[in-house]
């Protein structure tokens, strides 16, 4: 059997406030295969966030073993965790993070100008990207130009222009109505037929039913692991003329 794409062994992760020791994460064990789309829930402080932050190399554990790509995360330098996240790993924020002054294309280029990827291939790439999640017609636009879903598929789209084997996903669906939603999280299923692992915090029970997998945390533990038939992500119908945004 293939090793898994990320595995967690045992991990903790402590902060402490003054005299006050906060134990955010109390001994995860957790393996992510390739093209697993899982979900994560859990009420406010259950440790959702510590894990994502530290999946990312945005945090680092107290105690235990981060294993991405079969590399132990935990003994790199700051500079070899930034390259990882830039190479290995998307992530897709609710609010988007989109530029305002700035076009779609140029949204979705700016992962590969930070990595020092020269100008045509940025500008291939990111129109590659763009194309993958039905917005090729809209590289020109910027983000007041496009609808709370195009934006979010402008995001997913830069997440995505790295080639990464992992998206984290924070609240992907938390500023969107239900129908672009479910068009959303078509997008994520489609990713993880792809092969690229997804990685989605949620605190709708809907949203989870589209991963074949849901962890509930709970005091810094995994409370429970589910691996389950997904609700199939249908994107519905345009709606009527009359019913549309202007």
């Amino acid at each position: 059997m293939a090793e898994p794409l990320v595995r967690l062994e045992n991990v903790t992760r402590v902060y402490r406030m003054g005299d006050v020791e906060v134990r955010a994460l109390a001994g995860v064990t957790l393996d992510l295969t390739g093209g697993e789309f899982t979900a994560i829930m859990g009420a406010s402080g259950s440790g959702k966030s510590t894990m994502m932050n530290l999946l990312g190399c945005l945090d680092r554990p107290t105690s235990g073993r981060y294993v991405l790509e079969g590399q132990e995360i935990s003994r790199l330098t700051n500079d070899q965790l930034a390259a990882i996240r830039n190479r290995t790993i998307g992530f897709v924020f609710q609010s988007f993070n989109l530029l305002s002054r700035t076009s779609a294309l140029e949204n979705v280029e700016l992962p590969l100008l930070y990595a020092g990827v020269g100008t045509a291939e940025r500008h291939a790439r990111a129109a590659e990207s763009l194309d993958r999640v039905g917005l090729a017609d809209r590289a020109g636009h910027h983000p007041n130009q496009m609808s709370g879903g195009q934006q979010q598929r402008v995001a997913i789209a830069r997440a995505l222009v790295n080639r990464p084997r992992v998206i984290l996903a924070d609240e992907p669906t938390g500023n969107l109505d239900s129908r672009t939603s479910v068009e959303v999280m078509a997008l994520f299923q489609e990713l993880g037929r792809s092969g690229i692992t997804v990685l989605l915090v949620t605190h709708e029970p809907d949203i989870a039913q589209y991963a074949s997998r849901i962890l509930v945390m709970r005091d810094g533990r995994v409370l429970s692991d589910t691996r389950r038939e997904p609700r199939r992500a249908v994107a519905p119908p345009p709606a009527p003329a009359e019913e549309a945004s202007p």
